[in-house]
């Protein structure tokens, strides 16, 4: 009888410290409010950590709010995240903007099996691939060619449709004049 209530008493114990972790793990979501209204997207620290890490600081600090959307290529992506050039209130500059980062270091490609599909949010970068920073994207459409290149930090689990909505840019590149923006960014659902 002693035996099995120790036993019970470490299964419950167990049961109680995966929940705590699944808690934990899902605690990391980031609202973007858009014109359109919020994008939620969740982040998944089990697959990049260190770039989750340095996306929560920025939100932190406030970094991503009113950062233009400088890079948008219909049925493709739409990019944002520059804090250094992109700041619509602060220092918008329409040349450099995509070519900035933020006062963080850059971070090593944390590659996963993780698939680029519509509503992915991946990490963009130089042709290092260890120079992602600060700068984002979220998918319009699937994109396999990008897996195991770019590092995935999160998915949209709601608002997709605002995502829709962000304002396309012209030409190869995707170069947006007078972009949408990120109006505030935080953390958690709202």
């Amino acid at each position: 009888m002693k035996l099995f209530y120790l036993a019970f008493a470490g299964v419950l114990y167990i049961a109680s410290f995966a929940g705590d972790a699944f808690a934990q793990a899902a605690d990391h979501y980031v609202t973007i409010q858009l014109k359109s209204g919020p994008v939620v997207i969740q982040l998944l620290p089990d697959v990049a950590p260190k770039h989750v890490a340095q996306i929560e600081a920025l939100v932190k600090k406030g970094e991503y709010d009113n950062v233009a959307f400088h890079r948008v290529i219909p049925g493709f992506m739409a990019q944002t995240g520059d804090v250094k050039y992109g700041n619509m209130e602060k220092n918008f500059d329409a040349s450099q903007a995509g070519t900035g980062g933020s006062d963080l270091p850059d971070l090593p490609a944390e590659f996963s099996k993780t698939p680029f599909v519509r509503g992915t949010v991946g990490m963009a970068r130089a042709q290092d691939p260890n120079s992602a920073n600060s700068q984002f994207f979220i998918m319009f459409a699937d994109g396999s060619f990008l897996n195991g290149q770019y590092t995935v930090v999160g998915k949209v689990v709601s608002g997709m449709e605002n995502v829709d909505k962000i304002k396309k840019g012209e030409g190869q590149n995707g170069e947006v004049s007078n972009p949408d923006r990120m109006i505030k960014v935080t953390l958690g659902k709202k």
